[in-house]
């Protein structure tokens, strides 16, 4: 049995801006009071795992551990399917120390040079651990194909180059409430959801 989420404060284990405004939105209807590990001067913990579920998991572990606190970490990424799954869980890795992904949109770009597949999915793994070491481990993924130029302002990362499958628009272009029901972060969440902080 999974364990259930009672605890009124929850770390969410990211530095990145927009991942952590896309997790509280997602946590919002649940009324738990986040906290960002930056904002509360957590360390980034080195992301040595080979799968973005062990990524999350030392995330996680870690921002439980140094604040006392439930944390949450999601470890996401794209794989591109003519370039045998990369960039994967060195997504983050190509927009370098600025975090540029319009430099790591162009890097992958210039990857697919002279490839006709451009179809990709989106991995979103999700560790919820407690202080005391127990954690929950869901997994969600979203298929789609790449699109260039990019479009859109919305979300983050690759969302403007990448068009899920069975719509017009990419996640750039798309609306946060229309982004969220089909993404891959969604698709993980509802299982989080389900799983520990369902009716019970």
């Amino acid at each position: 049995m999974p364990r259930p989420f009672r605890e009124p404060k929850l770390v969410i284990a990211s530095h990145n801006a927009g991942k952590v405004r896309e997790i509280a939105e997602l946590l919002a209807p649940f009324g738990t009071d986040v906290a960002a590990a930056g904002s509360l001067g957590l360390p980034e913990p080195e992301e040595t795992g080979e799968t973005f579920l062990d990524n999350a998991l030392i995330k996680a572990r870690a921002a439980a551990t140094g604040a006392g606190l439930p944390a949450l970490a999601d470890d996401s990424g794209l794989a591109v399917h003519a370039l045998g799954g990369e960039p994967g869980v060195h997504t983050a890795r190509l927009a370098g120390p600025q975090r540029d992904f319009g430099l790591a949109m162009r890097t992958v770009e210039e990857r697919l040079a002279g490839k006709a597949d451009r179809t990709a999915h989106f991995v979103c793994a999700l560790a919820l651990c407690w202080p005391d070491g127990h954690c929950e481990t869901f997994e969600g993924t979203v298929y789609g194909t790449l699109v260039w130029p990019p479009r859109g302002d919305n979300g983050f990362g690759f969302d403007p180059m990448f068009m899920a499958d069975g719509h017009a628009i990419t996640f750039g272009e798309m609306e946060p409430a229309a982004k969220h029901a089909i993404s891959h972060r969604a698709n993980a969440f509802r299982k989080l959801v389900a799983a520990c902080f369902g009716p019970g």
